[in-house]
Parts: C-alpha cells; structure tokens; sequence
C-alpha cells in the first residue's frame, strides 16, 4: 500500500502529548482533533478524519501492529453496541462539560488555578512543572490541565484496549467517532 502524507499523522500524537509535557498551554492544540471530525461529518457528511486523519488511531496502529505491541484479539461486541458507545459518549460529555464548568469558575473568580491533570477523570497528578503562572489568564491555563487531562485519559483508555484486543479496538467506542458518525446518519436520513 502507497503510504500518504496521512499515514504520518501518528507523529502528531506524540509531538501533542510531548509538547504539553512541557507547557500545558500546547494542550489547545487538542482542539484541532475535536473540532476536524466534527467539520468533515458536518459539511462533507463523512468520517474521513477517523478513517484517515486520526493520529491517535494511527499510533495505536503502529504501536499494535507494526510494532507488536497489541495481542491482536477481536474487539468484543460490546464495544460496539449502541448502548456501550452512546454511554460512553454521555459520560465523555459530562466529564467535558466539567471540566469547561472549572474552567468558568476559573474565569468567574469563584475557583482557583488547579495546576494538575486528572487522569481517568479520577487522580489528580500534580502538573505544576508545565506552566509558569501569569503568562496567560488563569481560565486559559485551567482548560489547557483539563483538556490535556481528557485527551491524556482517552489515551491510555486506548492503549490499554489496543493491547488486550485490535490495535485501533478503540475506534469502536471513540466518543469523537461516536459523535461524527451520529452526525453522518442524521445528514444522510435528511437526505433521503
């Protein structure tokens, strides 16, 4: 198979994760993978971010298959079911809405500046290393440790899945896969 510029959008993954290591306020740059799947299934009616463009999916590809890294056994069915993939997707958002709801309180002046990342939406781990405070308003700095941390999460969710079962086992439940797809079948039913 031809491989494509796209092919190499893996590299993106880590340069993400490795740039918001340093500077949490790289953690904006996440926005890119939220806001493209939602333009292409809104104004093309396709998922050709997640097909193509994914660098998350592509890494888990690499990691997977090209380097072995992944046991290779089918995604289980419930991985795909409606129910487990909408669920999910529910329990994304509110973890989402959250985090912008700290984020407001930041902004509002009723909360303060929480210089670290939760990972799985559960543990706190201190981030303070990754931002000089003052360089930008406090609320930009808390979106930047909240996204990182849901973007960091959904990570390691799908690492942990790439490993048990198929390299991109997690493209079966993505919520940002769950959304555009959702969007593609309500512009194809309008169409019809």
């Amino acid at each position: 198979m031809k491989k494509h510029w796209y092919h190499y959008l893996w590299i993106w993954t880590i340069v993400y994760f490795a740039l918001g290591f340093f500077n949490i306020l790289f953690a904006w740059l996440g926005m890119i993978d939220f806001l493209l799947p939602l333009g292409f299934a809104l104004f093309g009616g396709n998922k050709w971010f997640c097909n193509r463009l994914c660098g998350r999916g592509q890494l888990f590809l690499q990691l997977g298959s090209g380097l072995k890294c992944s046991r290779g056994r089918p995604t289980p069915a419930w991985m795909y079911s409606k129910w487990f993939r909408y669920g999910f997707l529910a329990f994304f958002l509110t973890m989402f809405g959250n985090m912008l709801f700290q984020t407001w309180l930041v902004a509002a002046g009723a909360g303060s500046l929480r210089e670290a990342v939760k990972l799985f939406w559960t543990f706190r781990v201190p981030w303070g290393w990754a931002y000089t405070p003052g360089l930008v308003p406090d609320w930009v700095a808390q979106f930047s440790f909240g996204f990182y941390g849901l973007m960091l999460t959904a990570l390691l969710i799908g690492l942990i899945v790439m490993v048990l079962f198929k390299p991109r086992s997690w493209c079966a439940f993505c919520p940002m896969g769950t959304m555009t797809q959702g969007i593609c079948k309500l512009k194809h039913h309008d169409r019809t």
